[in-house]
């Protein structure tokens, strides 16, 4: 009867707390690491992480509201995680110059492009839509 109500207690507490589910997903990800390590597996430890946690949720033995607040406040600070690129292209030096130029013209030519024909699919789609609206209704 104890140990059930302690698991009890300890999950409700796991829901509630923002630090506990932060802490259990890198517990997810150092997991994969260790297990990459042991077993020499040619696949970051964070994929093998990533993968224990799908497993367990397809399982039903890992409950979504387990990690959603955690995953929220990873999804939400994602810009810090990305801060360390920014030395790193400081430390080549090529792209501050001329191939940086044109790195960045392909990113942007592509964001445009791609924005783009997505806005003309969703204008194509509407006007496609709204036209056989009428003949639904009949």
């Amino acid at each position: 009867m104890i140990p059930r109500k302690l698991s009890i207690l300890s999950r409700q507490q796991l829901h509630r707390s923002r630090l506990l589910q932060i802490g259990l997903l890198i517990g997810f990800w150092l997991a994969g690491d260790a297990l990459v390590r042991l077993t020499g597996l040619p696949i970051p430890g964070g994929i093998v992480g990533l993968f224990l946690v799908v497993l367990l949720l397809a399982s039903g033995r890992l409950s979504l509201f387990s990690m959603r607040r955690g995953a929220n406040w990873f999804l939400a600070e994602m810009l810090l995680f990305f801060i360390p690129a920014v030395p790193a292209v400081l430390d080549h030096r090529e792209f501050i110059g001329l191939l940086g130029l044109k790195i960045l013209a392909v990113i942007l030519l592509g964001t445009v492009v791609v924005m783009a024909v997505t806005a003309l699919t969703v204008d194509v789609v509407c006007r496609w839509s709204l036209r056989r609206e009428p003949a639904l209704v009949e």
